[in-house]
């Protein structure tokens, strides 16, 4: 395409149609481009029966221009945020425990070990 002339848009309904008469009518991309002037037609066709066998008609009815929004992570209920954060904190203690629990027998056997 030329700079300066924007890409032409085709109505969900106009995509069915052309997929629809390429099936029935057994045509190649090449030829149902020319049959519906559309410009780099084969590609294009070739596109649509992609999303017309993959998801069916109602595919050619999502917006797929521009980038996928990567979005925020999806905010975690209150009960459950809260239920994480408690949790966080028992595994803290028990860790901080378990390192003292450590500390002491290791202190005990090196003691055992001075005293033979």
């Amino acid at each position: 395409m030329p700079k300066g002339i924007p890409n032409k848009r085709y109505t969900p309904e106009f995509k069915i149609k052309v997929v629809e008469t390429m099936q029935n009518e057994k045509l190649s991309y090449m030829e149902t481009a020319r049959q519906f002037d559309i410009p780099q037609g084969d590609k294009t066709v070739a596109k649509w029966e992609r999303i017309y066998l993959e998801e069916g008609k109602e595919g050619f009815y999502v917006e797929r221009r521009g980038r996928k929004s990567t979005g925020r992570p999806p905010k975690l209920k209150k009960e459950v945020e809260e239920d994480l954060i408690a949790e966080v904190q028992r595994l803290r203690a028990e860790n901080a425990y378990l390192k003292k629990l450590n500390a002491l027998v290791s202190e005990r056997v090196r003691q055992e070990k001075k005293h033979k």
